[in-house]
């Protein structure tokens, strides 16, 4: 019985087994042959192969720990000369530093009292994947926004509405609270009396003021206040000094027709105030001779918007030019009479 083969894939698989074998040893003892081998392609004996077999040709022998190889892939050594991504930390004086954190005490092996102590910082490190879920949320949402705005601008023409003008050159801020313990009733009082007036003037009516949700409302606007400076960069031109106004002082009046004195563009004021109805709780009043009823508690929220004196001044701007250009009401006009017949109808 004899074993038919091929003799010419034999024949390639001697070729490529050569330069692997150890001459010390045999061809048949596993030891002399090396653990990585690249195959050759070969082609089927079909019809369609034979057709392809003059155009495509074997490939050549490889071996991966030969210095050609290494040399067939220079992005290993460029990625090895690349200098690594250096991100940066929070300063030293950062606001959004925790108050929490501080140095570690040193030990007694690692180091000695002469050595000076790290930074509380040097343990922060800025994460981009996990700010990431705080600074894009929805990738998708926000690619989608950016190509609407820019098929806007090229429809446009690259010119900027009013709208759009006013977004870019002045400040504002919304704030929401939490649902508080209370009832429209007794927070929309709270809520007129902060309008229009200076944030400080507001917190302090707030602090003052005998009614119980007010500690709460003053509460939401110091929050509001630490977070527009901190993420709008509002109220901050007294620090230096660009934002004083002309002459040291105007008067400017408000929508409702009150006049107040303005000495810096950048202070801020409560420009809306308004409050909005939240869910209902429950609550088991016990009553006598075993009956209970069940209490509606309401949860009521106060929103603020927060801008700068900047923007009550544009405003007020706007209405006196309206004003000048304002007609002079006349009541008995000088036009043609229509609509007229010169005789009766009677």
């Amino acid at each position: 019985m004899t074993l038919s083969l091929q003799s010419r894939p034999l024949a390639r698989a001697a070729v490529i087994l050569k330069p692997f074998l150890n001459p010390q040893t045999t061809a048949c003892s596993p030891s002399g042959l090396r653990p990585i081998l690249t195959p050759s392609l070969q082609s089927r004996r079909t019809f369609m192969g034979f057709l392809r077999s003059k155009r495509r040709a074997y490939a050549d022998p490889i071996d991966p720990f030969s210095e050609e190889f290494l040399k067939r892939k220079p992005q290993r050594a460029r990625a090895a000369q690349q200098p690594t991504l250096q991100r940066g930390d929070l300063a030293s004086s950062s606001i959004f530093e925790s108050p929490d954190a501080g140095a570690k005490p040193l030990s007694r092996s690692s180091s000695t009292p002469d050595t000076p102590a790290k930074p509380a910082t040097a343990s922060l490190r800025r994460d981009p994947a996990a700010m990431a879920a705080a600074l894009d949320p929805n990738p998708r949402a926000r690619k989608r926004w950016q190509r609407k705005m820019t098929i806007r601008a090229i429809r446009s023409r690259g010119r900027l509405n009013k709208t759009t003008k006013i977004l870019r050159t002045e400040r504002s801020h919304l704030a929401k609270s939490h649902f508080l313990k209370t009832s429209i009733k007794k927070l929309g009082p709270l809520a007129r009396q902060i309008a229009g007036k200076s944030l400080e003037d507001a917190i302090i009516q707030m602090r003052f003021s005998p009614k119980k949700a007010a500690r709460e409302v003053k509460r939401h606007l110091e929050y509001a206040k630490d977070e527009a400076v901190a993420r709008r960069g509002m109220g901050l031109g007294g620090v230096d000094g660009k934002g004083a106004v002309e002459g040291g002082e105007m008067v400017v009046e408000d929508k409702s027709g009150k006049r107040r004195i303005v000495r810096n563009k950048t202070e801020i004021y409560v420009d809306q105030a308004w409050v909005g109805r939240g869910p209902y709780g429950h609550e088991v009043e016990y009553r006598a001779r075993g009956q209970a009823n069940i209490m509606s508690l309401p949860y009521t929220s106060i929103s603020i918007v927060l801008k700068e004196e900047a923007t009550r001044i544009r405003l007020q701007e706007e209405r006196e030019q309206k004003r000048q250009k304002k007609k002079v009401w006349v009541p008995l006009p000088d036009r043609p009479v229509t609509a007229q017949r010169q005789y009766c109808l009677w």
